[in-house]
């Protein structure tokens, strides 16, 4: 590779960075995106939901040509006892024009959007790893590859490289993890015939429903999810690391002791597992969001940590975050100022945004979920459980002492009425920011 000079490096061909490419690419930018996998998507996993209106915010009309798999129509919650489940949920015929989101696939996705990029003028180049950062004083003008004759040189780099940003602890703007501010994903692909998943999820067409689940994930905060493809199941959990590491839970025998609960069984049996996969997500929310910007430099996606644990929503945030970047780099690109306040832009974008305004929201999340006893996340879904098996029970008990019962039971498992009466007090203000 020789030494070439661009007007920005993007590194990370996840979605963050391949927004960035293609929406500087189009403006007629010179930019090359370097991703260390052998093609983007390679290293990337998500439960697997893309969300509709900030993709095409970049792209028009996407949906009639990217890889995606299924039309979400309904979204469930289940709240898991140890042999049952209390349901909620919501379908409505209105999310399929427009739709809202479909499910999707990254090792596909990845690809087809960086193609996006490549088509509109963006030098994409893979299984290269860059190591370091080049300065001049306190600038960033380009990046060291692994590559032999590998430096290259930029008005301005974009740093996208996910969750262990290597070049955003360079920067000292992202540092090592701590176990409580980091899940571990672990998800399986199942495969499994496309009548089968249309007639256990009572599906139609190309319509989809995402299932998501809390209970029984041995005694850890976290969520499960199951969401439908074409032809094969999107299965996982995803747990605090603070709690694998309390638990000494291995996350392959904690994603196969799930598989066993009834109600997951009944959905996946006669399935075949042809992916497994574990990936770090970000979960230090709003107070964890590093500088978004400096002299030559932006941090986009999971590596400036924009991912809202609570709607499970990354991808559009990374995607986003990478355009409002872009449209930053292409304004200082005219004006020919890439210092930190020639890029102040971005910062702005962001902050005006939904990102900024849903992560603040739910700023004190991550405050309220180390203060509780993770056990919670297993005792008041079960408890629930029991009061609702109760109350539908016709055993010759009266209402009244069943609901006495129902409260009594949810009472013990917060461990007392003070303690529940403060965990809805921390949860209301947690959620209202």
């Amino acid at each position: 590779m020789a030494t070439e000079r661009f007007d920005a490096i993007i590194v990370g061909g996840g979605p963050a960075g391949s927004a960035a490419a293609y929406t500087m690419a189009k403006a007629g930018l010179n930019v090359v995106l370097i991703e260390r996998g052998e093609f983007p998507g390679a290293k990337n996993i998500f439960g697997g939901v893309l969300y509709r209106k900030q993709l095409e915010d970049i792209i028009p009309e996407f949906w009639k040509e990217a890889p995606l798999e299924r039309r979400v129509v309904e979204q469930r919650m289940w709240l898991m006892g140890k042999d049952s489940v209390v349901t909620m949920g919501h379908r409505n015929e209105a999310f399929k024009e427009p739709a809202n989101a479909w499910t999707g696939l990254r090792v596909k996705f990845d690809q087809w959007f960086a193609s996006k990029a490549e088509q509109a003028g963006s030098l994409n180049i893979y299984e290269t790893v860059v190591t370091d950062l080049l300065r001049e004083g306190d600038r960033v003008v380009g990046v060291r590859t692994d590559r032999e004759e590998g430096d290259l040189y930029a008005n301005v780099v974009v740093v996208a490289d996910g969750v262990n940003s290597l070049l955003g602890k360079q920067l000292g703007v992202h540092h090592e993890w701590q176990p409580d501010q980091v899940s571990l994903a672990v998800k399986e692909v199942i495969a499994m015939p496309k009548e089968k998943i249309m007639d256990r999820f009572n599906l139609e067409g190309d319509e989809g429903v995402t299932t998501e689940f809390i209970g029984q994930l041995g005694g850890m905060a976290g969520l499960g999810f199951m969401y439908t493809n074409q032809e094969t199941i999107s299965f996982g959990v995803g747990v605090m690391v603070s709690d694998l590491k309390r638990t000494k839970i291995r996350p392959y025998d904690l994603i196969e002791n799930v598989k066993q609960h009834p109600m997951i069984r009944k959905m996946l049996q006669g399935g075949e597992s042809k992916e497994y996969a574990a990936h770090l997500i970000p979960e230090g929310g709003f107070h964890a969001i590093p500088p978004l910007s400096g002299n030559g430099w932006v941090i986009c996606g999971d590596a400036a940590q924009l991912v809202n644990f609570v709607h499970r929503e990354g991808t559009n945030l990374a995607m986003t975050s990478g355009k409002y970047a872009a449209d930053a780099i292409i304004e200082a690109h005219a004006k020919g100022d890439f210092s930190k306040d020639g890029l102040a832009g971005y910062d702005r974008r962001v902050r005006e945004s939904f990102i900024h305004k849903d992560l603040k929201k739910y700023q004190g999340l991550h405050g309220l979920l180390n203060d509780i006893d993770p056990k919670l996340f297993d005792r008041l879904p079960a408890a629930l459980n029991d009061a609702a098996y109760q109350m539908l029970l016709i055993d010759g008990l009266s209402k009244a002492e069943k609901q006495k019962a129902a409260i009594r039971g949810l009472r013990e498992a917060a461990g007392g009425t003070a303690n529940l009466v403060k965990l809805g007090i921390k949860g209301w203000r947690a959620i209202n920011g």
